[in-house]
């Protein structure tokens, strides 16, 4: 059935006018028909172009904004347990590291397949309905090839953006032998995660993988015909963003301590830098700040990172607003990290825009601008949400 938004008071197409990246409209209408956007114009247009469309249902935005879905290019979904006790240790003032990880992984490994699919589907459908019409999501939480492969297969379920997560950390079993780990992730590991997953990330960082060991992962991942994406950069300044720009991943996320010799790599690259306010937010690590990094020309994507350890939100509104209060974003800066940023980590063309052909993804916000996403943080402002032409909810 053909659906028409009509008097959208303001519409961001993302698709850039000279002076607008956002590609704003006023008095605006989209039609939407087989889950794709089929057209754009103004209000009054809206009238002429319809007149003979039969089942045609009209949605009247009285003035409301409509965005493009939000894009979540990081998320860690399948998992089990829950990691409060944590949390409220580092709101206490303990520092946060890595180790953590490996409380989710045994309680992970110890989940059947469906308790794991239950958990998954209820964290996705949360995001859908706070605007997420898209999420990339990654295994990293079984760190043996059995429960790898099941995680990236579940993750399958729900999402064609899957990612190869092995090397998150080293697990318990392989203490004091990381490079076996690594062998094992490179080699069988990937074998039976491969066919599930469209990319392959590592955790470049202390305590976790060297940029050697990363590299290995790496270019066996290219090998077997999967993108690259990089956890680097989250604890302390490293080689992993370097790596990873020579590698052509599409990805680099995290990115809190970087070098101007990171900055210099990423404006020079395709690749993106993913940012992911929930983080510091969680951990109480400083927050990166994104005006150097916008004005040297590196492409800015906004995640949740959404994971029971350093970041347990499902929120892009909340990052959104987080990212205009405390890392140097302007609302439409960080709107558009959000959608087209998380689209173009993804290497993707027709998510994140609103534009004749692409995906009929859309936001409606009960406000008149996406001025007040973060103008009203906390305010559940998604009235509602389409997917691939669908309403949801």
């Amino acid at each position: 059935m053909p659906t028409l938004l009509t008097r959208i008071g303001e519409l961001t197409t993302n698709v850039a006018t000279p002076g607008d990246p956002s590609g704003t409209r006023t008095d605006a209408a989209v039609l939407v028909d087989d889950g794709r956007i089929v057209w754009l114009g103004t209000s009054h247009e809206a009238t002429a172009r319809t007149a003979d469309l039969a089942n045609l249902e009209v949605v009247d935005a009285a003035g409301r904004a409509v965005i493009p879905g939000f894009v979540d290019s990081h998320s860690h979904l399948v998992f089990a347990g829950d990691r409060a006790a944590e949390f409220e240790a580092r709101m206490a003032g303990r520092p946060y590291t890595a180790g953590g990880i490996r409380s989710t992984v045994a309680a992970t490994r110890a989940a059947s397949d469906e308790e794991l699919r239950e958990r998954l589907r209820a964290l996705r459908d949360e995001l859908l309905v706070q605007g997420t019409t898209t999420v990339e999501i990654k295994s990293g939480y079984g760190l043996s090839v059995p429960d790898e492969e099941r995680l990236v297969r579940l993750a399958a379920e729900v999402t064609p953006e899957v990612t190869f997560l092995g090397a998150h950390v080293v697990p318990p079993e392989y203490a004091d032998r990381a490079d076996d780990y690594v062998d094992l992730v490179a080699g069988p590991m990937l074998d039976a995660c491969a066919p599930h997953a469209r990319w392959i990330d590592v955790f470049c960082e202390t305590g976790a993988f060297t940029v050697e060991q990363s590299r290995r992962v790496l270019e066996a991942g290219i090998a077997r015909g999967l993108g690259v994406r990089v956890h680097a950069s989250q604890l302390g300044r490293g080689d992993g963003v370097r790596l990873a720009v020579e590698l052509g991943a599409a990805s680099i996320d995290h990115g809190t301590y970087l070098s101007d010799d990171d900055v210099t790599a990423l404006a020079g690259s395709d690749t993106v830098l993913t940012l992911l306010p929930g983080v510091e937010f969680s951990t109480r690590q400083p927050y990166p700040d994104a005006r150097p990094l916008l004005d040297a020309g590196v492409t800015v994507a906004l995640a949740c990172d959404t994971n029971p350890g350093s970041s347990f939100t499902s929120s892009m509104p909340f990052c959104i607003a987080v990212a205009v209060r405390d890392m140097g974003m302007t609302p439409a800066e960080a709107v558009w990290a959000a959608t087209a940023g998380g689209a173009r980590a993804l290497r993707r063309d027709d998510i994140g825009v609103l534009t004749p052909g692409a995906r009929a993804d859309l936001v409606l916000l009960d406000a008149p601008s996406r001025v007040h996403l973060a103008y009203r943080p906390g305010v559940p402002l998604v009235r509602r949400v389409w997917k691939d032409g669908v309403a949801v909810g």
